[in-house]
């Protein structure tokens, strides 16, 4: 049978180790550097390594676009608008010599960044230098929301260095009705 001095000494002795091993516990813890600084450091080191990626990526990007489209061979095809009462745009068919180069059916959200000033590449590619000829067909709805098919037309010539082309839909006050425009950059 147990007394009731040695069921003291027991759970004393017990006690005392629970408190010695807590106080390890707590010792290793303490040494062990804080989760959250490890974290940081490596959430800055996923982040350096995404900025590293993107900057790569881009270069990668324009490196492509130089081999598939040099130079003095490229033609690029770009579309604005400054249009309100007399014509709704739905799609652009685009040729270049008798070929279809695109084909654009527009979405509101697109046409309202267009109406905002923005410009919409259509076309970029390779032809030869000499001349050429453009042929742009818009559909839309025109004045008093009637079906409106319109084409117009640009003879160019290529040279040497990129060849930048703009089709401007804008509104003629005087005739009442829409105006397609196909220019060159200079």
């Amino acid at each position: 049978m147990y007394s009731r001095s040695g069921s003291a000494a027991g759970s004393s002795r017990r006690a005392r180790g629970c408190i010695v091993l807590l106080a390890a516990c707590f010792a290793c813890v303490a040494a062990l550097p804080p989760a959250h600084a490890e974290e940081t450091a490596a959430d800055a080191e996923l982040r350096a390594l995404k900025q590293e990626l993107v900057a790569l990526n881009r270069e990668l990007f324009l490196l492509e676009e130089e081999l598939l489209f040099p130079a003095s061979t490229q033609v690029a095809v770009y579309l604005s608008l400054d249009v309100g009462k007399y014509f709704a745009l739905d799609a652009v068919e685009l040729s270049i010599d008798d070929r279809q180069v695109a084909k654009y059916l527009y979405t509101e959200r697109e046409l309202d960044a267009l109406r905002r000033g923005g410009v919409h590449r259509l076309y970029v590619g390779n032809i030869k230098s000499g001349s050429h000829e453009l042929v742009a067909v818009l559909t839309g709805r025109g004045p008093q929301g009637r079906e409106y098919r319109r084409a117009t037309s640009l003879d160019f010539e290529k040279g040497l260095g990129p060849q930048q082309l703009e089709l401007v839909l804008s509104d003629s006050e005087a005739l009442q009705q829409p105006d397609f425009v196909v220019r060159a950059w200079e």
